[in-house]
């Protein structure tokens, strides 16, 4: 073939990309997301959790109560008086009885909801409570 000046045109090829190595980093980042992520459960209410200076990761058989700024009480995303808490949670004493009960409270909560809570969990027959802090 000759172009418009005389000269001998050779055939372009179309440009071809591999998607092959594309679709294996893309597989690959995705099992990386899916493995090293923590899927928590939430309470269902937005707390601005205290500060502490060491924390220590909790097993996965837990149950979160959470501590609203006006003291109201969340489990499961939905919010009960102390004693729908006690009965749900004697009801995940039977279910699940080695959890720990971890209790998510606002900066801003009043203590003392929180320690009747916790009278509650141990009332409800758990053994282990912790309260949940951000670290610094």
């Amino acid at each position: 073939m000759f172009d418009d000046y005389g000269f001998i045109q050779k055939e372009s090829k179309a440009a071809h990309v591999d998607m092959g190595p594309l679709l294996d980093m893309v597989f690959i980042l995705l099992i990386f997301f899916v493995i090293t992520t923590n899927f928590t459960r939430e309470t269902g209410i937005d707390v601005d959790k205290p500060q502490a200076a060491s924390s220590v990761a909790q097993g996965n058989e837990t149950i979160l109560v959470g501590v609203s700024r006006e003291g109201s009480i969340h489990i499961h995303g939905r919010q009960v008086d102390t004693q729908e808490l006690e009965r749900l949670l004697r009801s995940e004493r039977a279910r699940i009885p080695s959890a720990t009960v971890i209790i998510v409270g606002d900066r801003g909560s009043p203590l003392g909801r929180s320690v009747e809570i916790m009278d509650i969990v141990n009332t409800a027959g758990f053994d282990r409570v912790s309260l949940a802090a951000d670290r610094n």
